[in-house]
């Protein structure tokens, strides 16, 4: 047997239901209140960067590319999460919560696959920008290309319609394959050390195994995030943190 041969018969995948969930995001909320400093901070970063990327866009104007960013946002979720799961695995063992060590977590495999799998996530999020513009030129044509910020009108045309539909399609099946390898991945590769395959393999292994628990998590998660970035970013200060110490009790949970 191969080494990731070894560790994938050594991982168990539980079935969960949906009161799992909610058992979850009350165990997240939990650790919110056990460390809102570290919860604050990291919730803090996170739309911090989406701020700055918005005001990036208008100030280059070319803010044409907030959608796509704002909907590709949600995918490097739970990489950005890693230092949340950090504290709750902290928690958890009543290791102290020091500030070094939680946001070293990423680095502290000595085959650094976690920063692989993160380079995984950026990859897919570049591809989904060019996507992204690709379906605006196969919906528009050679048309120039709109600011949609500012003519909403664009979507009630035909052109805006099929946009919509196809960049919708497309864009959820993206998000599904990201989300399938890294829901249960990314925290085991912080749990375990094994490598960045084995990890995806027993993710999309969890994920199919408990699809319709897995799908409503899926979508409770993008809809809040959603909603948090509705007041310019400012909602994912709260929304972001407790998904992420959530996921790390979704994720213990789901393997033994």
């Amino acid at each position: 047997m191969t080494n990731a041969e070894t560790a994938l018969s050594t991982l168990k995948v539980n079935l969960i239901t949906k009161d799992d969930i909610r058992d979850i995001l009350r165990l997240g909320l939990a650790d919110f209140q056990r460390a809102p400093v570290f919860g604050l901070f990291f919730g803090l970063i996170f739309s911090l960067i989406g701020i700055a990327i918005v005001t990036a866009l208008y100030q280059g104007n070319v803010g044409y590319w907030i959608f796509p960013i704002a909907a590709g946002f949600p995918l490097i979720g739970p990489f950005a999460a890693v230092g949340l799961y950090e504290v709750s695995r902290r928690l958890e063992l009543g290791e102290p919560l020091a500030i070094r060590p939680i946001l070293l977590a990423g680095f502290r495999q000595k085959n650094a696959q976690l920063p692989l799998f993160a380079v995984f996530a950026v990859f897919a999020f570049l591809v989904w920008l060019v996507l992204a513009r690709v379906i605006f030129a196969i919906s528009f044509g050679t048309s120039p290309v709109t600011n949609i910020m500012t003519s909403l009108e664009v979507f009630l045309t035909g052109p805006g319609i099929l946009m919509l539909f196809v960049g919708t399609c497309v864009g959820a099946a993206l998000a599904a394959l990201l989300f399938a390898v890294s829901v249960i991945g990314v925290p085991l590769l912080l749990d375990r050390d094994i490598d960045v395959v084995t990890a995806m393999i027993t993710s999309v292994q969890a994920t199919l195994e408990n699809v319709k628990t897995m799908s409503a998590w899926g979508a409770f998660v993008t809809v809040s995030i959603v909603i948090g970035m509705l007041p310019i970013f400012l909602g994912v200060v709260l929304v972001f943190p407790i998904l992420g110490f959530a996921s790390w009790h979704l994720y213990q949970r789901v393997i033994d």
